[in-house]
């Protein structure tokens, strides 16, 4: 009986289970500028966000729960599906395709309350994105927009990332020619800015 080589499979089956338990799982959840829209996956939000955490030495797997297009409603409607991975850590990036369609402000405030209540209730850290509205939809609208996203992290506490398109907008390197999706270099700058935050997150 080859009693060796059945120990070493079963100690090399419990040191895959340790691992694959000591990696943290976060679930980058958005619209087009975590799908990746007009861009290579490799060159996504969630890909170059892996990377860089693991090329500083953090044991992540980041999945790609980005749809373009979607909006804040979208959202509500699919998170059973993100928090069915179990994600240990969830960015939301929702509420950008609702300011383009001028949806009621309070409208997204209520999406997205309710899906940073689900999403806690099963125990997942959450980094909250924002986006900042232009003048050109009036300074009530865009002051009832703007707000939404610091009351809500205030309310639950999150971690709070106050403009995902900062250094890409405005940045003609950063920007494609449609002036709504980054570049892969506009992938970079909103990686390196929001990777601060993920770390607060990931040394709890």
């Amino acid at each position: 009986m080859r009693i060796f080589p059945i120990i070493a499979i079963i100690t090399s089956l419990l040191v895959s289970q340790s691992h694959a338990a000591s990696t943290t799982t976060i679930a980058a959840f958005g619209n087009s500028l975590f799908a990746g829209f007009g861009i290579k996956p490799i060159n996504a939000f969630p890909s170059k966000l892996e990377k860089k955490l693991k090329h500083d030495g953090y044991d992540v797997k980041v999945l790609n729960y980005g749809i373009s297009g979607d909006t804040t409603a979208g959202g509500l409607g699919r998170v059973d599906d993100v928090l069915s991975q179990k994600p240990d850590i969830v960015i939301i990036e929702l509420g950008g395709n609702d300011l383009m369609r001028a949806f009621p402000p309070a409208i997204t405030k209520e999406n997205l309350d309710n899906i940073v209540k689900k999403i806690q209730s099963k125990g997942a850290k959450i980094i909250l994105t924002g986006h900042i509205a232009p003048l050109n939809y009036g300074q009530k609208y865009a002051k009832n927009y703007n707000a939404i996203f610091p009351d809500i992290a205030s309310k639950y506490n999150l971690k709070l990332y106050p403009a995902i398109m900062k250094g890409v907008i405005g940045h003609p390197e950063n920007i494609q020619a449609d002036g709504v999706h980054p570049t892969p270099a506009g992938v970079d700058v909103m990686v390196e800015g929001i990777s601060p935050l993920v770390k607060e997150l990931l040394a709890k």
